[in-house]
């Protein structure tokens, strides 16, 4: 599946935005955390995944940005491709997309789905929903996956080209499951 530059970058951050809520599974079974649970973990997470034209940040988009987030959650969990359009579309007609091809910051020219001035919540409800659109246009909504872990529920974006990924890291839940599926079967054997 190729997918566009842009359009991975802004699937890396809605994946991380929903990581980032409390119910969204913590990796390797922590407690509950939210991610964004105040404004400078807001910045942060902006800064974090470069987010473009981020103004001053209060209470108010705190709020607007969970908002989006829960949203994105709910795509998802969506049960087919026309829940997950359904949800799309809302978000980014809430949010008020004007596409724009824009060449800044050493990347090359990409579309821009929010408008110059846009909140932080518009921007991420624009930009990840149209990322999320492609791959629901392109007919790969199982793509969206939560992690198979029974200890973990992060979400991810199966780009595998069998559409076998299973967990949102081989290298922790992965890992973790597989190491204690053969220490169970050792001790079954020696049993």
């Amino acid at each position: 599946m190729l997918i566009p530059h842009d359009t991975r970058i802004a699937l890396d951050v809605v994946v991380d935005l929903v990581n980032t809520a409390p119910d969204g599974g913590q990796p390797e079974g922590g407690p509950p955390v939210d991610g964004l649970a105040d404004i400078e973990a807001l910045y942060a997470f902006a800064a974090r995944h470069r987010v473009s034209g981020v103004r001053e940040l209060d209470g108010k988009d705190l709020r607007a940005v969970h908002d989006v987030r829960a949203r994105f959650a709910e795509v998802f969990a969506a049960a087919d491709a026309r829940v997950a359009a359904s949800l799309v579309n809302a978000l980014v007609a809430a949010a008020g997309t004007t596409p724009q091809l824009s060449n800044h910051d050493g990347y090359d020219w990409h579309v821009h789905y929010f408008a110059p001035d846009a909140s932080l919540a518009d921007h991420l409800a624009a930009d990840c929903g149209m990322a999320l659109a492609f791959i629901i246009v392109a007919g790969e909504t199982e793509r969206l996956r939560r992690c198979e872990a029974p200890d973990c529920r992060r979400a991810f974006v199966d780009l595998s080209r069998n559409r076998s990924r299973r967990y949102c890291s081989s290298r922790t839940c992965g890992n973790r499951l597989h190491v204690a599926a053969y220490r169970a079967r050792r001790r079954e054997a020696a049993g």
